[in-house]
């Protein structure tokens, strides 16, 4: 039997490629000859780097580059095997878990990082390009990114604002100097992996969202929404772009905003984007199953999470789908139509702690059970 094993990560528990392992393992035990293709994925936020270049046999690169605040950190980026595709996430530069969590604060934290590891890349030459953009731990609007990239922001006095910019400094823009962006950054095809569709501002948009998430208090969050609102406005009275309230353009604290206004970035599916760049629907061909996973599957999953996207393309090649996750919660019945069998990884209850420590086990044996269903 032919098994292809694509799961999202355990998160907090198991990346993908560790759950991977230890299904194939179990599978083993039980059928030897069987044909296995592990490939670990994500939907464009953490793992994605990982996911990618292991499925196409890609290379990972190491940059010391600005972290959330003053530290620097060594950031991650990959490129794909027999391609000439860069993915980057901006949490390996600008992430939450960067951070311990008395240090968060949206007004200071940046995306200068981010805009260091792209610049980076389109200087190696690199022109297709994508960007995960979870876990950030900002809401500057991607304006330390768009400093990193080359863009100038000058105040009221025309002085260059100091680098790099948070939240807490938008307000004193006064105007954008384009004169430095190299002229390569719009020769790149720059795709944003993310399934976040909230505007910029609003009750639905960065600072109002995301803004509590990553530290910032109903005060900050009031203040972030007008520092927000003063630099999309001078953003859209430039002329980079005509609105902030496209799909998207909240996400990451504004850098959805800022990587499609200056950088020309095109929003899609992370999911999507994730399989068709590590080859899963040739994959399928000839597959007898596919598994897949996640830490904890419930209603959500079915609106346009990684399993339901991986067990659709599965469908279209008329292979089965199995779901193994950490938990099933609640009403499922949206799935039913998705999976042959869905199954958790958990035998008895149990805390959070055993569970975790438990799950190697179980996903091996949830892996001799798989194979003892015969073709």
């Amino acid at each position: 039997m032919k098994f292809i094993i694509a799961p999202d990560s355990y998160k907090g528990c198991l990346r993908s490629i560790e759950i991977c392992q230890y299904l194939a393992e179990g599978i083993k035990q039980i059928q030897p000859a069987a044909e296995i293709e592990q490939m670990p994925m994500a939907d464009g936020g953490e793992g994605s780097v990982e996911a990618i270049v292991l499925s196409t046999q890609g290379r990972f690169h190491k940059l010391k580059v600005y972290g959330p605040l003053d530290d620097r950190v060594e950031a991650v980026y990959g490129t794909a095997g027999n391609s000439d595709t860069a993915v980057m996430e901006m949490a390996a530069a600008s992430g939450i878990e960067l951070l311990p969590k008395e240090k968060l604060d949206p007004l200071r934290t940046t995306t200068y990082g981010t805009g260091q590891l792209l610049k980076h890349i389109i200087d190696a030459g690199i022109r297709d390009i994508i960007i995960g953009i979870g876990g950030s731990a900002t809401v500057d609007g991607g304006a330390g990114m768009a400093q990193a990239i080359g863009y100038r922001f000058l105040d009221k006095y025309g002085n260059e604002l100091k680098m790099p910019l948070g939240g807490g400094n938008l307000k004193e823009i006064a105007e954008i100097d384009s004169g430095r962006v190299p002229p390569e950054l719009r020769k790149c095809r720059i795709r944003i992996a993310s399934d976040v569709t909230n505007p910029l501002l609003g009750k639905t948009g960065a600072a109002t969202v995301f803004g509590p998430q990553k530290g910032a208090t109903p005060e900050m969050v009031e203040q972030l929404e007008e520092n927000l609102k003063h630099y999309a406005g001078k953003i859209i009275a430039a002329g980079f772009t005509d609105t902030c309230a496209s799909p998207g353009d909240g996400a990451a604290g504004g850098l959805g905003f800022a990587l499609r206004a200056l950088c020309g970035a095109e929003p899609v599916s992370g999911a999507k984007l994730i399989i068709e760049i590590t080859g899963l629907t040739q994959k399928l061909a000839g597959a007898d199953m596919l598994i897949t996973g996640e830490g904890c599957t419930d209603f959500q999953t079915a609106h346009g999470k990684l399993c339901a996207v991986i067990a659709r393309a599965a469908e279209e090649a008329k292979v089965p789908a199995v779901l193994v996750s950490g938990a099933l919660k609640g009403d499922l019945s949206g799935l039913s139509n998705l999976f042959a069998a869905m199954f958790s990884t958990t035998s008895a209850p149990c805390t959070l702690e055993e569970a975790f420590a438990q799950t190697p086990a179980n996903l091996v044996r949830m892996g001799r059970n798989l194979a003892g269903i015969k073709k």
